[in-house]
């Protein structure tokens, strides 16, 4: 019997979801960073296997918005709760239920979809009475359908949770042909590539102050792709950390991306980038929906 469904995976910032979603497609389709709030569009990974096939919802992480841009990731990720067949809610095996589980509890018991508590980072889990008693703390808040515990950074009991899922789900055609992996679109995947290496070599404010936008792509007479993205800031302080000195950080962001993209995407290409300022962008809401319109939703 062939099953599918889709499968909506939801959590705080920094529990580790975009690194599930990665462990589960078996190839790296989602940024990821240290840093919070990393993931801020839905992002559709497809799970392949002999039983059946998953769509993967990876969602940004909620938390108490600040910004018209964290507002957004907020509603994107509420969203994408309805209309799926199950929900994994992901929480840290080592950190305390915060208000933010709590908040997001309550919205799950008016959800009428199966939900199950899923306890990542089990790696870094060595107190084993206080994961007993974080437990029974979250049983204490909802009655979940399955409690499992992974490490999505070590791929430990991964095929479990996998096993799990698939029992819930009802008998049913695949909706991607085998080759694909997700449905996002190269201009969204290589956006998202070069914002992954801002995160990684900048602090404070600028990772969360930027954006990348994709210009122009096109092949040239040798069939090379040639890719112009822009990086939007909010300050004029902020464009001179990104192209650093002498230009050497923006030419390291754009090496690190295309030797990334290349192997993703399936061909060669050429990296423009420029850097340019949009003041307060994040607070704006007509900048948000542009934002969020198109490869972007």
């Amino acid at each position: 019997m062939f099953k599918s469904g889709f499968v909506a995976i939801i959590g705080e910032p920094n529990v580790g979801k975009s690194t599930f979603l990665n462990a589960v497609i078996g190839e790296k389709i989602a940024i990821t960073s240290s840093k919070p709030q990393t993931t801020r569009y839905r992002l559709d990974g497809i799970y392949h296997s002999e039983a059946g096939q998953i769509v993967f919802v990876d969602t940004p992480g909620i938390h108490a918005p600040q910004s018209a841009l964290a507002k957004k990731m907020v509603d994107v990720a509420m969203q994408s709760l309805h209309d799926v067949d199950l929900i994994l809610y992901l929480v840290s095996a080592v950190e305390p239920i915060t208000e933010i589980d709590e908040r997001i509890i309550q919205r799950l018991k008016t959800i009428n979809t199966p939900v199950f508590l899923v306890l990542n980072k089990i790696d870094k889990a060595t107190n084993i009475p206080r994961l007993e008693t974080l437990v029974e703390g979250y049983k204490a808040l909802h009655t979940f359908d399955q409690i499992v515990a992974i490490s999505a950074l070590k791929k430990t009991f991964i095929n479990v949770l996998i096993e799990d899922i698939f029992k819930v789900l009802d008998e049913g055609e695949a909706f991607y042909p085998k080759d694909i992996k997700t449905n996002r679109s190269k201009r969204f995947l290589m956006a998202e590539l070069i914002r992954e290496k801002i995160l990684q070599f900048t602090q404070q404010e600028v990772p969360h102050s930027s954006y990348v936008s994709i210009e122009n792509i096109e092949y040239d007479d040798t069939d090379l792709l040639e890719v112009r993205a822009n990086i939007i800031v909010e300050r004029d302080t902020q464009k001179k950390i990104i192209i650093g000195k002498d230009g050497q950080l923006i030419k390291r962001i754009g090496t690190l991306a295309r030797k990334e993209l290349i192997p993703l995407l399936g061909e060669k290409l050429f990296l423009d980038l420029h850097v340019k300022v949009e003041a307060k962008w994040r607070q704006n809401t007509q900048a948000i929906d542009r934002l969020f319109q198109g490869d972007f939703e």
